[in-house]
C-alpha cells in the first residue's frame, strides 16, 4: 500500500538519478571529444543515447506489463552504474569503440526508469497527493539538471574523468538503494490487451480526444525545445564571446529556477479536475514558447536572463499538469500513454535538432527559435479553433425530443 514515506523516497531517488544523468551527459560528451577530437564521434555518441531512449519507449509498455514494481527500477539504476563502471576497467585505448554502447545503455536506462516511475506513481502515492508529488519530482529534476550540468565541469577540472565516472556510478547505486523501501499498491492490470497495445492505445485516445491533443502539443513543443537547445551556446557566444560558457550556465540556472517556481505554483492550485489540468498544460506551453521566443530576441545578457524566467515558469506548470493529467487515465491506458509520450519526446527532440541545426547557418538565433516555437503555438491555436468550431456545431444541432 502507498505510504507517506514513498513520496520522500521517490523524489530523492529521482533527484539523485537525474543528477547522475546530467552529470554524465556533460562529462561523457566532453570525454568523447577529447578521445576522438571529432565532432562526428560526439554526434554518434549523442545519437546512441537518443536511440536508447527510443528503444525504451518501444518496449516499455510490454516490459512493465510483465515486470512492475520496484525491482525493474532498481535494475535500470544498477545497469547504468555498471555501464559507467566499464570506463574504470576497460583500457582507454579501447574505450572509444565502447562509448556508443555505453551511451545506448544510459539512454535506455534513463527512459525506462522515467517510464516506470511516471506510469506507476499512482501505485505509490495517494490520489489526493499526485499533483504535489509531480510538482516535487519536476522540481527535483530541474535542480538535478542545473546541478549536474554545472558541477560536472568543476569535478572534471578538479579530479579528472575517472573520479567523475566513479562518483556517477555511485549516484545510481544510491538511487537504487532509495527504491528498495518503496511500497507499491497491487496492480489491477498485467495482461496484454486482446487487440494489442497500440490498438488499445488508439482506441483509448479516441475516447479521450483532449489527451490526444495534449500529446500532439507535446510533440510540437519538443521541436521547439530542440531548436532552443541548439541555439543556447550560439546566442551565448554572440552576446558574450569572452565568457560564453558562463552565460550558458547562468541562462540554464535562471530557466531552472523558473521551472522550480512553476512546479511549486502548479502544486498549489486548488482546482484539480481534468479540465483544470488540461487548461493549465496548454497555458503553460504557451507561456514557455513565448518566453523562449522573447528570450532569443534579446541583445544583452540581462534581457536573456529576464525572459529565461517565464520560459522556465511555463515549462514547470506544463510538465506538472501533463504528468498529473495522464496519471488519471485508467491503468490499462496509462502505461502505453507514458511509453508513447517518451517516444514522441525522444524522436521529436532528435529529429528537431537535426532539422533546426542547419537553420542557424543562415538565420539569426531569434528567427530560428521563433520559427520552431511557433509550431507549438500554431498547434495550440489550431486546436482552439477546432474546439470552437465543434462547440458551435453542437449548439446549432437540434435537441432530440425525449
Amino acid at each position: 500500500m502507498p505510504t507517506p514515506r514513498n513520496l520522500q523516497l521517490i523524489v530523492s531517488a529521482r533527484l539523485i538519478s537525474d543528477f547522475g544523468a546530467f552529470l554524465n551527459m556533460v562529462a561523457l560528451a566532453t570525454y568523447v571529444y577529447l578521445l576522438s577530437n571529432s565532432a562526428m564521434s560526439v554526434g554518434i555518441f549523442l545519437a546512441s543515447r537518443v536511440g536508447g531512449g527510443i528503444f525504451a519507449s518501444l518496449i516499455g509498455t510490454a516490459f512493465y506489463r510483465r515486470c512492475s514494481g520496484r525491482v525493474p527500477l532498481i535494475v535500470f539504476d544498477l545497469l547504468r552504474a555498471g555501464a559507467l563502471a566499464l570506463l574504470l576497467i576497460v583500457p582507454v585505448s579501447q574505450q572509444l569503440l565502447l562509448l556508443p554502447l555505453i551511451a545506448f545503455v544510459l539512454g535506455l536506462g534513463h527512459s525506462m526508469f522515467a517510464i516506470g516511475v511516471n506510469s506507476q506513481l499512482p501505485r505509490l502515492i495517494e490520489p489526493a497527493q499526485l499533483l504535489k508529488a509531480n510538482a516535487w519530482i519536476t522540481s527535483a529534476s530541474s535542480a538535478a539538471m542545473v546541478g549536474g550540468s554545472l558541477v560536472s565541469g568543476l569535478l572534471v577540472a578538479g579530479f579528472g574523468f575517472a573520479t567523475v565516472f566513479a562518483l556517477n556510478a555511485l549516484t545510481y547505486v544510491l538511487a537504487a538503494l532509495l527504491i528498495v523501501p518503496l511500497r507499491f499498491a497491487a496492480t489491477t492490470v498485467n495482461d496484454v490487451p486482446e487487440r494489442g497495445e497500440w490498438t488499445a492505445l488508439k482506441k483509448g485516445l479516441r475516447g479521450a480526444p483532449v489527451v490526444a491533443a495534449m500529446l500532439a502539443v507535446t510533440m510540437a513543443d519538443t521541436l521547439g525545445s530542440a531548436a532552443h537547445n541548439v541555439g543556447f551556446p550560439i546566442i551565448s557566444k554572440l552576446l558574450t564571446p569572452e565568457s560564453a560558457s558562463t552565460t550558458l550556465g547562468l541562462a540554464l540556472a535562471v530557466w531552472a529556477c523558473g521551472k522550480l517556481l512553476g512546479a511549486r505554483i502548479a502544486s498549489r492550485f486548488k482546482a484539480t479536475g481534468n479540465s483544470d489540468l488540461q487548461r493549465r498544460y496548454f497555458l503553460g506551453v504557451a507561456v514557455m514558447s513565448c518566453g523562449f521566443i522573447l528570450m532569443f530576441q534579446q541583445h544583452s545578457l540581462y534581457g536573456l536572463l529576464l525572459f529565461a524566467l517565464p520560459a522556465g515558469l511555463g515549462d514547470g506548470i506544463s510538465e506538472v499538469s501533463l504528468m498529473a493529467r495522464l496519471q488519471r487515465e485508467p491503468e490499462p491506458l496509462r502505461l502505453p500513454i507514458f511509453s508513447v509520450l517518451t517516444l514522441l519526446q525522444m524522436t521529436g527532440f532528435g529529429i528537431g535538432m537535426l532539422i533546426a541545426a542547419p537553420f542557424y547557418e543562415g538565420w539569426t538565433p531569434g528567427a530560428v527559435v521563433m520559427l520552431f516555437h511557433g509550431i507549438p503555438l500554431g498547434t495550440l491555436l489550431g486546436l482552439k479553433v477546432l474546439a470552437l468550431r465543434r462547440a458551435r456545431v453542437a449548439r446549432s444541432s437540434p435537441t432530440p425530443v425525449p
